[in-house]
């Protein structure tokens, strides 16, 4: 940094003035600029160019651990507090998450089921624990809501819908393609947890995982550590899908994925309810 400063100013103040002022000899300024970079800086302006390439190309999103993660998925030798270090020195970060809209709106008069799972999230086999929740989506036509079903053996998302409302036909909706991704058969042993919101204290709701052989969980209200995996999966997609910046600095919402264009653009162009 000091040779860079007296580089910038040496011809308007001369070397020597300036080695004086910051009280630095000039011949240490001689011997830097003919020395030749350390093995370390040479990595680190390859590294840093790989690493700007890879978080543009993720619209602007990763922080150090997923741009460390998708930097050795392509093929270079880099550590995680090597990635920090450069992510700091670009003055780049991965995208915070923000929450400004409540989606659980919970029923008085909603019988409540018991918490059988009381934030223990594991779970040693496929269709043995799903977790579910709501979340929003802006759309430039109004506010789209989205309810996910993820399978927390995998964190697969087995089912979702998208809709202009947060009435029960939507989670409805989703259990029943989360049903026939694994095949359309009865479920017996699954407890499906969610939170309090009306939406899953419901009767069709209960009614309905009976049917299908799985019992209903359910935490608090507003409660994130009772359904820590469930709002886990809409918040890294609000996070990254939509509050991004791209590297064209156009609005991140019109780039969803691709599996969700087609049903957002319908949902966005229903009134609000």
């Amino acid at each position: 940094m000091t040779v860079r400063f007296i580089d910038t100013h040496r011809d308007e103040f001369g070397v020597e003035p300036i080695c004086r002022v910051l009280q630095v000899a000039s011949s240490t300024y001689y011997a830097a600029k003919v020395r030749q970079p350390s093995a370390r800086t040479v990595r680190d302006a390859v590294m840093m160019q790989v690493l700007m390439a890879l978080w543009v190309a993720n619209r602007k999103v990763y922080g150090a651990h997923k741009l460390y993660k998708a930097a050795r998925r392509a093929g270079h030798d880099i550590g995680r507090d090597q990635t920090a270090r450069l992510m700091r020195l670009m003055a780049i970060r991965g995208v915070t998450r923000r929450r400004t809209v409540r989606t659980t709106r919970q029923d008085p008069n909603g019988i409540r089921a018991a918490d059988l799972v009381d934030r223990d999230f594991t779970a040693d086999r496929p269709d043995a624990l799903w977790v579910t929740d709501l979340t929003y989506v802006p759309t430039r036509s109004g506010m789209a809501y989205v309810c996910f079903i993820v399978d927390a053996f995998s964190r697969r998302i087995v089912g979702w819908r998208v809709a202009a409302h947060m009435r029960t036909e939507m989670v409805l909706d989703a259990l029943e393609m989360a049903r026939r991704s694994r095949g359309g058969r009865r479920l017996v042993g699954l407890v499906a947890h969610s939170d309090a919101g009306s939406q899953f204290t419901s009767v069709r709701f209960t009614e309905r995982l009976d049917e299908i052989g799985a019992r209903p969980s359910i935490g608090t209200v507003a409660g994130s550590y009772d359904d820590a995996t469930a709002e886990t999966t809409p918040g890294l997609y609000k996070a990254e899908g939509g509050y991004g910046t791209d590297a064209t600095g156009a609005n991140p919402w019109d780039r969803l994925p691709s599996y969700w264009d087609e049903e957002v653009a319908a949902v966005a162009n229903l009134p609000g309810e």
